[in-house]
This record gives structure tokens, sequence and C-alpha cells, in this order.
């Protein structure tokens, strides 16, 4: 369990969260992120996370200041390991966006594995527990952001499913991830920062104890299973854990902070817009999580 665990939520006066969608999400106006949160709000914040998965906080008006002491709220905020075009690392409130390496508005942006179905650094031994993204600059439309629900995804699995994958493991790899896009391989610095390691494909939730589908973009192969025969079966259990039925898109309004819990979902950028023509830059945390069981 977490230090804010659902057991520590304490009687106060609650903001009203209003459903994002009619599977998962909830968003309130009702909270102001610049100022200090109290525990009674701090802990109010993490079961409401905890019960719907995604949480808008509309309204807010940040600067990196206030993102980062919002964020310290529940965990360690980790460092990026991918390098910014220049070459220099990324902050742990560092920016995401469609620009090339000029800096200009691209189709091909300098970051563009972003577009594919993934879970935040589960190719770490200690995955995100929370992402954090928060708009600097938005399109005139579009630019949303998609979700989905792995609890739901899991729970919809057949009974010979759950069988089929219980106690199975995948190896999730950075290097993998990047060879089987097309994307630019990872330095030899970031090889030995985040060399393979193996997850279940099943994930408990360390605070609520369901059980939720671990997959996405960085699943290499399956341990102990031919590597066509698990990656064929990976392939299944994304395309079945990815259907309409589970997801949600996020359609950016101004002054929207989504916080997302990473131990239960997958996301992904949707490139909904002009890519060439608007600028999308979006403020961005993660907070360090705990080994997936």
């Amino acid at each position: 369990m977490t230090a804010l665990a659902l057991s520590e939520s304490a009687p106060s006066p609650t903001p009203r969260w209003q459903p994002l969608s009619p599977t998962i999400g909830a968003w309130t106006r009702d909270i102001d992120l610049s100022r200090p949160l109290a525990p009674a709000m701090k802990a109010e914040i993490y079961r409401a996370f905890c019960a719907h998965h995604v949480l808008a906080f509309r309204g807010q008006r940040l600067n990196d200041s206030h993102l980062r002491d919002f964020i310290l709220n529940f965990g360690r905020a980790v460092d990026h390991f991918i390098r910014k075009a220049d070459g220099k690392p990324m902050e742990a409130i560092h920016t995401i966006t469609n620009l090339d390496a000029a800096g200009k508005p691209s189709k091909r942006p300098f970051i563009d594995t972003n577009f594919h179905w993934h879970t935040d650094r589960s190719f770490t031994p200690v995955p995100a527990l929370m992402t954090m993204l928060y708009p600097a600059e938005l399109p005139p439309q579009g630019g949303d952001t998609e979700f989905a629900d792995m609890t739901a995804a899991y729970a919809a699995l057949s009974p010979d499913m759950k069988r089929r994958i219980d106690g199975l493991e995948a190896v999730q790899s950075l290097e993998y991830m990047r060879q089987s896009l097309g994307a630019p391989p990872p330095s030899e610095a970031e090889q030995q920062a985040a060399p393979p390691v193996s997850h279940p494909i099943a994930r408990t939730h360390p605070d609520t104890g369901a059980k939720s589908l671990y997959i996405g973009m960085y699943c290499s192969h399956i341990v102990g299973m031919a590597e066509d025969e698990g990656r064929r079966l990976l392939a299944e259990l994304l395309a079945h854990a990815t259907q309409e039925k589970f997801r949600y898109a996020h359609r950016w309004q101004p002054g929207d902070l989504v916080i997302w819990d990473n131990r239960c979902l997958l996301h992904r950028a949707v490139a909904n817009y002009e890519m060439d023509q608007h600028r999308r830059v979006m403020k961005r945390a993660c907070v360090e999580g705990t080994r997936p069981f």
C-alpha cells in the first residue's frame, strides 16, 4: 500500500466529481492546484484517483513550480529517459510536443512513439504510478489523449484466457519498442539505465486489489514461451484490451490538469489534428510507483 492508502482517507469537504465518460474518469473545478493541498484533500484526490483512474482538474492556472508541488504530493517525481532534441536530459517537469528537432510543428515530431498504446515506464523495474499532463499550447481542435481501462479489459477475459495468462510474465524493453516502431535505437547510456525487465501480464493493483492487464508497446515477448507464440498472444490481448468499449478520449481544454493511474490504464496520444500546422505542447511529469506483482 502507498503512503496515501485508501484506508487513510479522512472525512472532509469533498470536491464534486463529474464523470468524464461512462467507462472511466472524473473531473472537477472545485480544487485550486496553485494552492498547497491539505492532508484531507490529498487523501480525497488519491481516493478518487484509485476509483476513477483518470482525473481532470479544470480551470487551472499553473506554472512549473505549482506543477512540481502538486505532483510531489503523491511520491517521487522521476527523471525522463529520453533526451531533448538538443541532447540535454529532460527535467522531471518536462514538455512533450509535436515539434521536430528544429522546433517546428511536424507530422514526424522529435518523439512520436507516444501515438502507440503504452503505460509509462513499464520497461523499468519500478514503473510509474501516476502521470500528469498540463497543456501549455493546444491546437484549435483535436490533439486528444486516449485511455484504455485495463481492469475492465481483464475482467472481460474468458475464464480460459485468465487461466492461460495466470503467472505469465512479459519482457518489457525500451530497445524492443524503439526497434519495432522504427524509432532511433536507445543510446548506450539509455540501454545501461533501462535493460529489459519482466513484469506480470496480469498485475494486481496495490491499493484496490483488482487485476489488470499490464501490456503495451514495450512488451517484447513472454518468458518461457516461443517468441512468435508469445507475440501473437500479446497482440491478441492488446486488441481485446483496446476495444472501443474500454476506451475514453480526453478532449483537452485550456487549464486542464490531468493525472492517470499507470497501474491499470494504457494511453496514447491521438494525431487527430493538423500536426504540421499547429503546436501541441504539454507539460508532463511521472511519479514513481512500486514493483508490479
